[in-house]
């Protein structure tokens, strides 16, 4: 006999966050007859009529765990061959994914409770977690989600977490983490030789009492390693620096707990900080350093700005607990080498640098760095997308049919990849620089990862069209077909997805202002006005090209900068006092090498154009330690100053803005460097916004996308709304503006490429 029911497919975020226990409990609330289970497309739900559907999805919405996102719930009559007579959880089962691989967690409030809790039989552990906290993504060999398919496999659990583990009314209810001191991993902590010293709780306090006495720990996390030390103590700060080869790249801070936000952070709205530090993903947050922070002057040397986090994970909790001072968290590397993951790398290749390792022995199966966002007036954008955010999948925008998979493998500078299938798109942690060969071997190793975990073999790829690029090479070596992208095209495609721009919407108007990009008949661009839409990218107009002296050294020593735009647009520049730095070297050489073309390529770089100026007005280091370290000092030095009147401007001359006029104004204003370095800002977002202006009127366009890595330069950034005004800008907040977001456009751009026209969308470009 057969019996009328419903069955319910849920798509989304809703494995690993507890969401079958949550509908079990659902089901026994509303009295409710059926059953539920994980498959790779989300979650299925059956029911026995009768059922209030209207209640029951009501609540489904309304009551989900915090970490779970309902994307979608279908519903279709259902057939029961024998009628259920309670409601029950069924076991997993295996199929091509659908749903979403969940991302780490930061320690929920009710796990952090009882890790404090002395009568709780977890008080003190380390890796307490449940479904709504923990690790996911780092953890995770394949899918569905399920314990023998993550680093928790070799872990067996004992009978108090077993009976947690399968009791759908706990919290722990199939977390697959789930574990305690008698059968989870444990911590300890070794010096260099790499014999353990001290287990469990007192390998916590033997790396609380180094870090008190200024040594420097190696801790392991959830995705990597952290070299930490006092961030109070600046001899302590200085040696890690020393050791790290990091001279002067500023550094994260974490703090104790939230109530020394008031003392490090100003100029904020101190509960959204908060907010966005105690979140689910627990980012790195930049704001304007407390000019009485108790810290050290070697965290962020010549920068208004700090990176403040709080404890995300439990052992980062119990740390801080007995530390209860700031410590310096920066990623377990050498300089320009790839994170280390294991226990043997981070002996091996940390030695030299820490004088103490934090260890456990819960394998790590995927790199997340900490991601880190500054916080803005009017939410925040993002600088590094990783820990908290990836692997979540991002949707493609209105318009895009569902696509076959695709792999767009991203640029060489700030790197991630991205992952398209369906209607979704995975965009990767940042890896960073590829040309250091560990990483590449990360990076590959991470895309064989993500295309098992999505069981989603690419059928196409797409990448940066710049033939240099190691990214580009590799993609033309594998024996699938491969669309490239230009740099700026990726840049603004990205952008317009995030704010939903339809598949068929409107061309914009596009700035993308970075360092350098290949462009269209290889020119190299970094100051662009383009006419764009996904599938097409016009250039309007923007910078004139300037020459790189030395070619990639131009972007390491900004001096070089400065000679090339003096030599070429400033008549007599060596009368200017600005030029004296530059008589002191033997400029000559270098002069000829430019005026010969002889590796000196042309290129419209605002990265550059920032570069000459710090040189220019004296705050650029003749070598840069990291990238846009001169941009970043010079923008600190004009934070201190107010908005000011001032008679620089950057005109447009036909299609270019005219840098003879823009130069000899600000040599010749005489102001103090701050409201000179402001007037920098404010006339380049000026002349870029009347550009802008002039190309919209002339197309009848009211919309502005704007990205590339300077546009995290927050001073241009608010210049730029500013003059902008009164056109609609689009500007880039959940994805990086610079080439961390680059994979997300050239997967867009590849798909839209291949997607039919409508007719109301041909010859717009």
């Amino acid at each position: 006999m057969s019996h009328p029911g419903l069955l319910l497919r849920v798509s989304g975020k809703v494995q690993g966050v507890g969401f079958r226990p949550f509908v079990w409990q659902l089901a026994k609330q509303l009295n409710v007859f059926g059953e539920v289970w994980n498959d790779s497309a989300g979650v299925e739900i059956r029911l026995l009529h009768p059922v209030d559907l209207a209640v029951f999805l009501h609540v489904l919405h309304q009551q989900a765990p915090p970490l779970a996102q309902i994307e979608r719930i279908q519903q279709w009559p259902f057939t029961w061959l024998h009628a259920p007579s309670d409601f029950s959880i069924r076991s997993s089962e295996c199929g091509s994914l659908a749903t979403h691989v969940v991302p780490d967690a930061a320690t929920c409030p009710q796990c952090l409770q009882e890790m404090n809790d002395p009568q709780d039989r977890r008080y003190r552990y380390p890796f307490i977690n449940c479904t709504h906290c923990g690790p996911r993504f780092t953890i995770i060999r394949a899918m569905p989600y399920d314990r023998p398919a993550t680093s928790m496999a070799p872990f067996v659990l004992c009978p108090s977490c077993k009976r947690e583990y399968h009791s759908p009314q706990n919290r722990r209810f199939h977390a697959q983490p789930v574990a305690c001191g008698d059968c989870g991993p444990a911590l300890f902590c070794c010096e260099a030789q790499g014999a353990p010293q001290h287990r469990g709780d007192a390998a916590l306090q033997q790396a609380a009492v180094a870090l008190a006495a200024g040594d420097i720990v190696a801790i392991k996390g959830l995705g990597g390693f952290h070299l930490a030390c006092d961030a109070t103590n600046t001899q302590a700060v200085e040696r890690l620096r020393l050791r790290k080869r990091r001279p002067s790249k500023p550094l994260a801070v974490m703090l104790p707990d939230p109530h020394w936000l008031a003392r490090c952070a100003t100029g904020v709205d101190l509960a959204r900080l908060q907010a966005l530090l105690t979140s689910p993903a627990a980012p790195i947050v930049l704001v304007k350093q407390h000019a009485n922070a108790p810290l050290s002057t070697a965290i962020a040397p010549q920068l208004g700005e700090v990176g403040l986090m709080l404890p995300s994970n439990p052992i980062q909790h119990l740390l801080m607990q007995e530390i209860q001072r700031p410590l310096v968290m920066t990623s377990g590397n050498n300089a320009g080498h790839a994170p280390v993951l294991t226990n043997e790398q981070a002996l091996s290749d940390l030695s030299g640098i820490a004088d103490l390792w934090l260890m456990h022995d819960r394998e790590i199966l995927q790199r997340a760095d900490d991601s880190l966002v500054r916080l803005l007036p009017d939410g925040h954008e993002m600088l590094r997308r990783a820990r908290g955010f990836v692997p979540d999948a991002l949707p493609l925008p209105p318009g895009f049919p569902s696509q076959p998979p695709l792999l767009a493998v991203g640029g060489d500078h700030k790197n991630t990849f991205c992952l398209v299938t369906g209607h979704n798109a995975m965009l990767s942690a940042h890896f960073g620089e590829l040309e250091r060969e560990d990483i590449q071997q990360q990076w590959q190793h991470a895309m064989q990862h993500f295309i098992g975990l999505y069981h989603c073999q690419p059928q196409r790829l797409a990448s940066d069209a710049h033939p240099g690029y190691v990214s580009h090479q590799w993609a033309a070596q594998q024996s699938l077909p491969v669309t490239p992208v230009l740099h700026h095209h990726a840049h603004l495609a990205a952008c317009l997805a995030e704010h939903h721009w339809k598949l068929d919407g409107d061309a914009v108007i596009g700035l993308a202002l970075d360092g350098l990009g290949y462009g269209q008949d290889g020119a190299l661009w970094g100051g662009e006005c383009l006419l764009v839409d996904y599938r097409r990218c016009r250039h309007l107009g923007g910078l004139p090209a300037v020459a790189l002296p030395g070619g990639d050294l131009a972007a390491q020593h900004p001096w070089r900068n400065q000679l090339a735009h003096f030599a070429r647009f400033v008549p007599d520049w060596q009368r200017y006092p600005q030029a004296k730095p530059l008589l002191a070297i033997p400029w000559q050489p270098l002069l000829h090498a430019i005026n010969a073309s002889i590796n000196a390529p042309l290129a419209s770089s605002c990265g550059r154009l920032f570069d000459a100026a710090a040189a220019a007005l004296g705050y650029a280091p003749a070598q840069q330690s990291w990238e846009g370290e001169a941009a970043s000092i010079f923008e600190a030095v004009a934070h201190q100053s107010e908005p000011c009147a001032h008679p620089v401007t950057l005109p447009l001359r036909g299609h270019q803005l005219d840098l003879s006029v823009f130069w000899q104004q600000w040599l010749n204003w005489h102001a103090p460097a701050p409201q000179q370095a402001w007037a920098f800002h404010d006339a380049l977002a000026q002349g870029f916004a009347h550009m802008a202006k002039h190309f919209a009127a002339q197309h009848g366009i009211r919309h502005v996308a704007v990205s590339g890595g300077v546009l995290h330069n927050r001073l241009l950034r608010q210049r730029l709304q500013f003059h902008l005004a009164p056109l609609q800008v689009l500007l880039p907040q959940k994805l990086p503006a610079g080439d961390g977001g680059l994979a997300f456009g050239q997967a867009l751009v590849a798909c839209a490429q291949r997607s039919p026209v409508s007719s109301s969308h041909i010859d717009r470009i």
